[in-house]
C-alpha cells in the first residue's frame, strides 16, 4: 500500500517546523499536535467560532478550515508568536489585561491573534471606526464578556499603535 503522507515544512512563530501529515490533516492540528503549540484553541471545527485564528503569511485564517499542507512554506503566527522573544506581553495582550477583555479565556488566543492582524494594518496607515472594529471582533465568538473589554482592549492598543507610529513618522526625515 503506498503512503499519501506528505512532507510538510512551515517557519512558526519564526522558528522551522518540519513534520509528515496525512494530506486531510487542518493546519491547527499540526499546529497542536505536530508543533506542540497549544494556544490555538479547537472549538467548533467548522470556522465560525474563531478559536482557531492564526495568521498565515500575515493573513488570519481559521486554523480548522486550512489543511496544514496548504501551510507549506509559509510563516504562521500562533498566539505563542504574538508577544516578545523574551516573553513580554504584546500591546494588545497588556490592553486586554487593563480592559478585561477575557473571562474564561478559551476565546483569547482567537483574538489576540485577529487584533494582531488588525494593529499590523493600522501600522501600514488603515484607520478604523468603532464600527468597523466591532464588525471585524464579531469574526470571533465570546461567550462571556459581552466583547465591551475586547473592544475596549483594541481600540487602546490602536490608540498607543498610533501614538508610536506618528512619533516615528514625525522623528523620521
Amino acid at each position: 500500500m503506498e503512503t499519501t503522507d506528505r512532507a510538510l515544512s512551515v517557519r512558526v512563530n519564526g522558528e522551522p517546523v518540519i513534520g509528515i501529515v496525512e494530506p486531510r490533516t487542518n493546519l491547527v492540528d499540526f499546529l497542536r499536535e505536530k508543533a506542540g503549540l497549544t494556544g490555538t484553541h479547537t472549538a467548533c471545527h467548522q470556522g465560525w467560532c474563531g478559536s482557531c485564528t492564526v495568521l498565515l503569511d500575515g493573513d488570519s485564517v481559521r486554523s480548522c478550515l486550512v489543511l496544514a499542507v496548504q501551510a507549506d512554506r509559509c510563516e504562521v503566527t500562533t498566539v505563542e508568536g504574538v508577544g516578545g522573544p523574551d516573553g513580554t506581553l504584546s500591546t494588545l495582550q497588556e490592553a486586554l489585561i487593563e480592559h478585561s477583555g477575557f473571562q474564561c479565556g478559551f476565546c483569547t488566543p482567537g483574538f489576540v491573534v485577529l487584533g494582531t492582524e488588525i494593529l499590523a494594518e493600522a501600522r501600514a496607515g488603515a484607520t478604523f471606526t468603532r464600527g468597523e472594529l466591532q464588525r471585524r471582533l464579531a469574526a470571533n465568538i465570546c461567550r462571556c464578556t459581552g466583547y465591551a473589554g475586547i473592544l475596549a482592549a483594541v481600540e487602546a492598543a490602536l490608540k498607543a499603535v498610533t501614538a508610536a507610529t506618528h512619533t516615528t513618522r514625525e522623528v523620521t526625515p
